[in-house]
């Protein structure tokens, strides 16, 4: 037997770029159409990867601003003056603070405590104007005025339509389940008695929840004031998870044991002062839908959101009423139910492609990963080194690829 070494299994292969090209036939293309679909198959999957965690990174900086944000308002407000609710007779409202011995108040009569004027002033959407705890599920989140998707981008959102929390009526809250930041993943294990604390410029409160249930999109109502003479907090969410087809709803009612501030009156535009000349609100749209937060401008993987009414095309995106659209006057002592339910709309309602400003910026970030693309195999063809275009190009590619999602992200319907 010879004591020559083997030839290397290597030994005479062409490298990769000094091959000839291969002829254009039918396993050219078959190969072609292969690479595509696997391409776009790991695209998609990086597009869910964006929306279930990637989409947590923009809540996360959005949060920490927005707690800066809170903590400076509280420490620019008034000390709140506390009141202990347990001393408030069983037949009358939260916003009570009568002694026990005492008889029942009127809570919209003139010596309902008001609501301070230091907490009267001027909100803009997407502004922190709260802070919320559930202990249950381990959520402790700034909530930010309005339920737009913009908005909801940076934590659960307030019903700008609704009375504050601590205020008397139904505070309505909508957080997305399963993206950006997911605060409402959870809250399916919500249970009755469960604590729900809510801190405002006005103070501390503490609610307890009642129960919960699961309603189409369509039951707006859910969210609306049905006594305005007590103090509730209504939160929604999409259900069941991953989906947008119902929404899961859970009440809750001040504690009436527990210490909370002094209950305001019943205000809308988030407590801007009453006009005293307005005209008449219209009633509310049965058309619109209930917001199911737990995925709005998010996007979740959840596509559509269903509407009782198959021929209906599209509704009214959430926002505030103009003071001008409400009937109220300076010594108001409360709003009726039209007043505090008008204008109550689903957080959740754009259809497809219902950001326009997004069509330019796919296309321009799109561009940008071609460029990147052709630019990294350049590189490796002219080193010939594969490992070496791809060292190049992954870091800029990733970082562009995260931005192209969250534009494409802005074309599709909002869901939670």
């Amino acid at each position: 037997m010879s004591d020559a070494a083997s030839p290397s299994p290597r030994a005479g292969r062409v490298r990769k770029f000094d091959r000839p090209a291969p002829p254009h036939d039918w396993r050219w293309w078959v190969g072609g159409v292969g690479k595509t679909l696997i391409g776009t198959g790991l695209l998609l999957f990086g597009f869910v990867a964006y929306q279930l965690w990637g989409t947590g990174i923009e809540t996360a900086r959005a949060q920490d601003s927005l707690g800066n944000e809170f903590e400076a308002l509280l420490a620019a407000a008034p000390a709140p003056t506390p009141i202990r609710t347990d001393s408030i007779p069983a037949d009358s409202t939260p916003a009570d603070s009568a002694p026990a011995d005492s008889a029942p108040v009127d809570p919209t009569a003139e010596n309902t405590p008001p609501t301070p004027d230091a907490i009267i002033a001027p909100i803009v959407e997407g502004d922190a104007i709260a802070r919320i705890e559930l202990p249950r599920i381990g959520i402790d989140k700034i909530v930010v005025a309005g339920v737009d998707k913009n908005d909801l981008k940076k934590g659960p959102g307030h019903y700008p339509d609704t009375p504050m929390p601590g205020q008397l009526g139904n505070a309505a809250i909508a957080g997305h389940r399963t993206t950006f930041g997911q605060p409402f993943f959870d809250i399916d294990k919500m249970e009755t008695g469960d604590e729900i604390v809510v801190t405002t410029v006005a103070g501390r409160f503490v609610y307890r929840v009642t129960g919960q249930e699961i309603v189409s999109p369509s039951d707006y109502q859910v969210i609306a004031t049905t006594d305005p003479t007590r103090a509730t907090l209504t939160l929604t969410s999409c259900h069941p998870k991953y989906t947008a087809r119902e929404r899961i709803i859970v009440y809750a009612e001040l504690d009436p044991v527990a210490t909370s501030a002094v209950v305001g009156e019943a205000t809308i535009n988030y407590g801007r002062p009453l006009e005293e000349t307005a005209t008449a609100a219209a009633d509310p749209d049965p058309s619109k839908t209930v917001a199911d937060p737990s995925t709005a401008d998010g996007n979740d993987t959840e596509t559509e959101t269903e509407t009782e009414t198959e021929t209906e095309t599209e509704t009214e995106t959430a926002g505030s009423v103009p003071a001008e659209d409400l009937t109220l006057t300076a010594d108001s002592a409360g709003l009726d139910d039209d007043q505090i339910n008008a204008g109550i709309a689903d957080a959740f309602s754009d259809s497809w492609f219902s950001d326009p400003g997004a069509n330019s910026q796919v296309g321009l970030w799109g561009l940008l990963l071609a460029a990147i693309g052709i630019v990294s195999h350049l590189i490796s063809r002219t080193l010939k080194r594969d490992w070496i275009g791809l060292l190049v190009g992954v870091g800029p590619f990733m970082v562009t690829l995260y931005f192209f999602f969250q534009n494409v992200n802005r074309l599709l319907p909002p869901n939670l």
